[in-house]
């Protein structure tokens, strides 16, 4: 990918930092109630019921929530690496539609939209901090890391809350545990990429598990073909060697002695033994 833009993280970082508005409201409303409420009974959106005297300021929170989380999402997009990033930032736009839906219909007035709004944000927010975390890994493996822990964590407290598995935490305690994960998660990625896009032109990567091992493959397969061609080119030197003549320096062959004997025996033929002034006789 291209450069970076600074101001536009800066803008996305802020946005995903300001999330945490949501506890602070979400305190305010609480303290500023009459009536009993407990975090770890009641849930997140009956503070935004109409019997609530801050339910207007809970449910504003809401869509405020959802304007920064999506936001935050389209302005980091250009720091986000990898095949993740898309999906990251599709994910997190569902959630953010979930979170407004939640504070636009309140749980007593349109309750079939209420639940679908908070299932689509509990359930989009635990994956989209899964694969935020793959986007963000090749920037920094420990915040790669932290965040892969934390999807995971609210993703199985998505599924303990929607099969009422909430006998340890409360009704109010494990909706927290799955809810408050994204805007942690949030608060921490945006300065967190601020921080590295501004120090760094470009994240470090090395070789995917993939590329690896196409390289050890690919690695060995050359040491086979170099193997290989030495020991072809081992063959074809014995073999002319033995097509190659005898030099001189290789001795006489095994023929070599008796055609020497007969052209001996011939020039002692060839003298007259009566006259030992004569030459050779001609045939």
């Amino acid at each position: 990918m291209g450069r970076v833009p600074r101001k536009r993280i800066a803008g996305g970082a802020l946005a995903w930092v300001l999330t945490l508005q949501f506890f602070v409201v979400e305190t305010i409303v609480q303290l500023r109630s009459p009536l009993p409420y407990s975090r770890s009974a009641d849930v997140i959106s009956a503070l935004g019921d109409a019997t609530r005297p801050g339910a207007a300021l809970m449910n504003t929170s809401f869509v405020v929530q959802a304007a920064l989380i999506g936001a935050g999402a389209v302005a980091l997009l250009p720091a986000l690496r990898g095949r993740a990033a898309r999906p990251a930032v599709g994910l997190l736009g569902a959630a953010a539609l979930g979170v407004l839906l939640v504070g636009v219909f309140p749980r007593l007035t349109s309750p079939a939209l209420h639940t679908a709004g908070a299932v689509l944000y509990l359930v989009a927010g635990g994956l989209g901090v899964i694969a935020l975390a793959y986007a963000v890994r090749p920037w920094s493996e420990a915040l790669g890391t932290t965040l892969a822990l934390g999807g995971l964590f609210a993703t199985a407290m998505t599924v303990f809350y929607g099969a009422g598995v909430v006998e340890l935490l409360g009704e109010g305690g494990t909706e927290r545990a799955a809810a408050y994960v994204l805007p942690l998660a949030l608060a921490l990625t945006g300065p967190s990429l601020w921080w590295l896009t501004r120090t760094r032109r470009e994240p470090v990567t090395g070789p995917t598990r993939r590329q690896r091992r196409a390289a050890e493959r690919e690695e060995e397969r050359l040491a086979r073909a170099r193997r290989s061609a030495e020991r072809d080119d081992a063959l074809e030197a014995a073999a002319r060697r033995r097509e190659s003549p005898r030099t001189a320096a290789d001795g006489p062959r095994d023929g070599d002695d008796d055609a020497h004997d007969d052209a001996h025996d011939d020039l002692h033929d060839d003298l007259d033994p009566d006259d030992p002034w004569a030459g050779p006789r001609r045939r």
